[in-house]
């Protein structure tokens, strides 16, 4: 039976390679809808190839940009965020990939969480910031949500027939980014190229930032932590630069699971797509012979400042979490722009966390005042520089 997929940030990294996994499954998956920001010539491409009922774009001047190929293909428009949860939930896809990057993914996601609709989640934020009420929605409506994110696949894979009661511990691995070894008088000299020349993976550039400075590791264990239901003391990093080994879990026995895949976000992508099934890939598969060591290393925290403010955020949890994320984003797109230093990140999110009042996020509404509050203090520590 053919399966409809909507997919929320087609053109990103995530959303092309689930495309490129979705053409080469043949009739197994149909696009139904897909939602962008403003890369007008790929998403034209892949309106032509996939053929959606439904697109979304960032704003209505690129949705007048698509119109007419809309029109002569009979495809609806949508724009803005409203859009992109029409994309979500109008769509009526039987799967929702989340590949928005950043808070703007949340909505969304919320949206095709009440829905009942199964989530291949690559959007780490909506967890990070909403996560206990993305469990809450989805126990309601009955909605399944499946990690894309290489390390939580790999925690899904390792728990699909373990009692969670009998997990003593759930590692995620990271490579280090690009300067593990590389001396921390010298890092924090390192400039955008440097940040963005990962030694194992290609993805998006805020993301490659946050692997430079191990925040996607914290903000992955703060995901983690609402995934899978565990309390943070059961949830641990190591780092492995081979980046072959994606997660370990530890049971109560002593032994220890690991998944293990070659490095390409479309392995757990095809998982999340197919689950429960497994489906023969046309991707390189991982030749253990040809690995010839694999290492692993407790965190640096001299070297990773950033990931210690993550730490703390998931252990004394709230709307910290929040706030960290919302500052975290503002001063990585500053960085991204050439206006504040590589070195300079840890101390705005530092600085508007410890200005920030812990409180429960206790609705949609309530996470996107606490969001814009962290972000006007980020604002203005930026300036203050």
């Amino acid at each position: 039976m053919t399966r409809t997929v909507a997919i929320l940030g087609s053109t990103g990294s995530i959303g092309t390679s689930a495309l490129d996994v979705i053409g080469w499954m043949g009739d197994r998956f149909r696009v139904a809808a897909l939602a962008a920001g403003s890369n007008m010539s790929l998403l034209s491409e892949q309106i032509e190839r996939f053929r959606p009922a439904l697109v979304s774009v960032k704003t209505k001047k690129h949705a007048e940009a698509l119109r007419p190929l809309a029109r002569r293909l009979g495809i609806r428009l949508a724009h803005g965020p409203e859009g992109a949860e029409a994309v979500a939930v109008e769509s009526g896809a039987d799967i929702v990939v989340s590949a928005i990057t950043g808070i703007e993914g949340f909505r969304p996601t919320m949206a095709a969480v009440r829905a009942g609709q199964r989530i291949a989640l690559a959007n780490k934020e909506s967890m990070v910031v909403g996560g206990e009420l993305l469990r809450r929605e989805a126990a309601r409506s009955g909605s399944r949500i499946i990690p894309v994110d290489s390390e939580h696949s790999g925690v899904f894979q390792c728990l699909a027939k373990e009692k969670k009661t009998r997990v003593r511990r759930v590692i995620l691995t990271a490579s280090g980014g690009p300067f593990l070894r590389t001396p921390v008088r010298l890092v924090r000299r390192a400039g955008l190229d440097e940040v963005l020349n990962h030694p194992t993976w290609s993805m998006g550039r805020k993301v490659t930032v946050d692997s430079a400075t191990l925040m996607n590791k914290g903000l992955e264990l703060i995901e983690a932590r609402w995934l899978f239901g565990l309390e943070p003391s059961r949830l641990d990093v190591l780092v492995h630069p081979q980046s072959i080994v994606h997660s370990l879990v530890e049971m109560e026995d002593g032994s220890v699971l690991a998944q293990m895949s070659v490095t390409d976000m479309r392995v757990p992508i095809q998982y999340a797509l197919t689950f429960p099934d497994r489906v023969s890939s046309p991707l390189a598969p991982l030749r253990l012979s040809a690995v010839r060591r694999l290492e692993f290393f407790g965190v640096d925290e001299r070297r990773y400042p950033l990931f210690v403010l993550a730490r703390q955020a998931l252990d004394r949890g709230g709307s910290l979490p929040v706030a960290l994320n919302a500052a975290n984003e503002i001063a990585v797109a500053a960085f991204l722009e050439g206006k504040l230093r590589f070195a300079d990140l840890p101390g705005i999110v530092r600085g508007v966390m410890d200005r920030h009042a812990a409180t429960a996020v206790d609705s949609v509404e309530s996470l996107f005042e606490i969001d814009r509050e962290a972000r006007a203090a980020a604002r203005q520590l930026l300036k203050q520089r």
